[in-house]
């Protein structure tokens, strides 16, 4: 059977949002062309390596002599959308993803595929050929990546604030630390 590919050559929205209380949030990449879109859950550690990758990407390709991609240092103001996530309807939850860079066109390229049995934690970004039944397939120009980048990470820390004791989080309800015995 084919894989169905839900792909978007240059989106017009691709961001990472949530749904849910900290501590109980449900992670979401959610991409939109037109009328097109796309809602993946992913878990909040991947959202995080994510971002984390796209910029590692980017500050390589900025270190190139001449800057010949034109990466932004930072996110362009223009880019910045820190709006509500839209209507979800989750395609699928993410298990495995690859990131790569397509130099002819000037975009970073986002894969992700569907959970499966075989999906372990060490399959947070790989570049494994996988067999699904479905994948999403974005690129998103290097001003965009960098923008998709900062809102990444700022919605991975407007979780649960982390004791400085034990290093577990607070909950909304209160937290009794348990200290590690020495």
């Amino acid at each position: 059977m084919p894989t169905t590919v839900h792909e978007f050559e240059w989106p017009d929205r691709v961001v990472i949002g949530t749904i849910g209380v900290p501590g109980q949030r449900t992670f979401y990449l959610q991409v939109r062309t037109g009328k097109q879109i796309v809602s993946i859950a992913m878990e909040k550690q991947q959202s995080a390596q994510l971002a984390e990758k796209i910029d590692e990407v980017l500050d390589q390709l900025i270190a190139l002599d001449g800057n010949p991609f034109s990466i932004p240092t930072s996110t362009p103001i223009e880019l910045v959308d820190n709006d509500q996530l839209e209507t979800v309807e989750e395609q699928f939850r993410t298990g495995v993803m690859s990131l790569g860079w397509d130099p002819t066109t000037a975009q970073i390229v986002i894969e992700a595929y569907p959970l499966s049995d075989a999906d372990d934690d060490e399959a947070l970004l790989e570049d494994d050929d996988v067999d699904a039944a479905e994948m999403l397939r974005v690129r998103m120009p290097v001003g965009t990546a960098r923008a998709f980048a900062k809102r990444a990470r700022e919605v991975v820390g407007a979780g649960r604030p982390i004791c400085e004791l034990c290093g577990y989080p607070i909950d909304a309800e209160g937290h009794i630390c348990t200290l590690p015995e020495a």
